[in-house]
């Protein structure tokens, strides 16, 4: 019981640092492997944590009008390829490859989140046209966050400040 409480508090506390930037499995994934959980379960589980996270801030933005999501198609889609392609080889990977590979890359995630400077707002003769940077972005990121994940949104923001005019 004392475990589950403790994973409830971390999950708790790690949505609401993914509803503001990103990143919240930073936190989970390290605490699922902390319980004893097989990788695989840890990847599984966490994905679909953020999952809801991300559908429900995605909804919350959009109700607000602060993105329009016909813009986004081609970079839904390069995600959803990207994930699959990831999740498929993340399948394969033998559970100790994982179990030595993800606290690597929750370790890394953190420090390259911790010490990154938010990139400057680009000039608009800078970015490229809608579907040179949505597919590679998009591919990218959603082949890592299907084999590991941590950090996801957080690259997202970060990309995405670097290659669209945003403020």
């Amino acid at each position: 019981p004392s475990t589950l409480v403790i994973l409830f508090a971390v999950a708790f506390i790690a949505g609401f640092i993914d509803a503001i930037a990103g990143g919240g499995e930073l936190l989970t994934i390290p605490a699922l492997l902390t319980a004893g959980l097989p990788p695989h379960l840890v990847l599984g589980t966490n994905k679909l944590c953020a999952t809801f996270g991300s559908a429900t801030a995605s909804y919350t933005f959009y109700r607000r009008r602060l993105f329009e999501p016909g813009l986004w198609r081609r970079a839904l889609a390069g995600t959803a390829i990207g994930a699959a392609l990831g999740a498929a080889l993340a399948q394969f990977m033998p559970a100790s490859w994982l179990n030595q590979m993800l606290p690597l890359v929750v370790s890394a995630c953190g420090i390259y989140l911790l010490f990154s400077r938010m990139p400057a707002k680009p000039s608009s003769d800078t970015v490229l046209s809608g579907h040179k940077r949505q597919w590679p972005q998009s591919l990218g990121l959603g082949f890592y966050d299907g084999v590991a994940g941590p950090g996801t949104g957080a690259f997202w923001t970060v990309s995405s400040m670097l290659i669209y005019p945003l403020g």
